[in-house]
């Protein structure tokens, strides 16, 4: 796989549109758009993508899954598919962190996600499952789980430098 994502930060402004543009946004316009806490911030050279893993501590999470790394935001506007973006942010998670024991979550709003239709049935969440993610139950607000466990993860793959510029002494590729 080659690595679409290039390292952004929390306040990275080719970045700011696209998380305004994110439904869970709390505030459109602030310079930051990531909760506080250790955090890995993806995007695409192109700026047409947007992760973030959050890897809150565990003694300040209220739902089930403390403990667990969040994506706690991803949009694709355009691009490569979703579950290839998906399957490399969580390969560059992997280079930066190992995966704790209770994995990866994500939350999925359907009020505002349009499912997937798969054979004629709305599907939610179907592009993370195609990215290995599986249905977690719900949060206490009702929203769907997914969980990508720790042997699930891709293998590490980092994500290039800021600025995309890339190994200057990396072997060029037979």
């Amino acid at each position: 796989m080659i690595q679409p994502w290039e390292l952004s930060h929390r306040a990275d402004r080719r970045a700011l549109p696209l998380a305004d543009r994110h439904y869970n946004r709390q505030s459109p316009g602030s310079p930051q758009f990531v909760p506080p806490g250790r955090c890995l911030v993806l995007l695409t050279e192109a700026a047409d993508a947007l992760w973030v893993t959050s890897y809150p501590f565990a003694e300040w999470v209220r739902h089930r899954w403390a403990g667990a790394l969040v994506n706690s935001l991803f949009r694709r506007e355009s691009g490569t598919t979703a579950s290839t973006l998906i399957r490399a942010a969580c390969a560059a998670t992997r280079a930066v962190w190992e995966p704790p024991p209770l994995g990866m979550v994500t939350f999925i709003d359907p009020r505002v996600t349009r499912p997937t239709m798969v054979r004629g049935v709305p599907v939610v969440g179907w592009t993370y499952m195609q990215a290995g993610f599986r249905p977690d139950g719900e949060t206490e607000g009702g929203l769907p789980a997914f969980r990508l466990w720790p042997e699930d993860f891709p293998a590490p793959l980092p994500a290039r430098p800021f600025g995309g510029q890339g190994d200057l002494f990396a072997e060029e590729a037979s």
